[in-house]
Parts: structure tokens; sequence; C-alpha cells
């Protein structure tokens, strides 16, 4: 079962933190313990750590975006991601069109 990344409470009265940026990339494999990605609160920005090790998949926040604190912003996978597939090229569209 995938382990939720969530946006941290980093203050004692934050309601919502800014991604600064992901430090791993999705599909990257990632240790419990690594700097995951910076969050900026109202006084500071500080680099997250990976509380799991797998790969990081599902990534739901882009830098910049405001996010409440625990809201799901990615998902640490036990298993490698499959490969992204390639949408099908003309020929194979047009192929799939005259079936």
């Amino acid at each position: 079962m995938p382990h939720e990344v969530i946006m941290p409470a980093l203050g004692m009265a934050q309601e919502t933190g800014v991604l600064v940026s992901w430090l791993k990339r999705s599909g990257d494999a990632v240790r419990a313990g690594e700097p995951l990605m910076e969050v900026e609160t109202d006084k500071a920005v500080m680099e997250v750590e990976a509380q799991a090790s797998g790969w990081l998949t599902d990534v739901r926040a882009a830098a910049g975006d405001a996010v409440p604190v625990g809201a799901v912003i990615a998902r640490i996978a036990q298993a490698k991601p499959d490969a992204p597939q390639a949408p099908p090229g003309p020929q194979a569209a047009a192929k799939q069109a005259e079936q």
C-alpha cells in the first residue's frame, strides 16, 4: 500500500504551506529521511524529508501551489511504477480507426 505524502504543519497556527519545489521527480526512488520537497511557511522555507522508502508517484501539487495542511500531495509506492506509455503515433491511431 502506498505511503501518502501530506503537506506538513511546520508551525503551530499554520493552515497552508506553499510547495516551493520538489527535490525528487515523479518516478524517482526515494529513501526515508531524504529531503523530498521544500515548503514555505509564513516565516521560513524548510526541507521536508520523505517518511518512507519507495518511488515517488501520484504527484498532485506543483511548485508554487498553496496547499492546506494535511492534504495528500503525492504518494510513495513500494513497487517501481510502470514506465509511462507514449500515446499511439498517427499510424497506430489510423489502424485502430480502421478496425
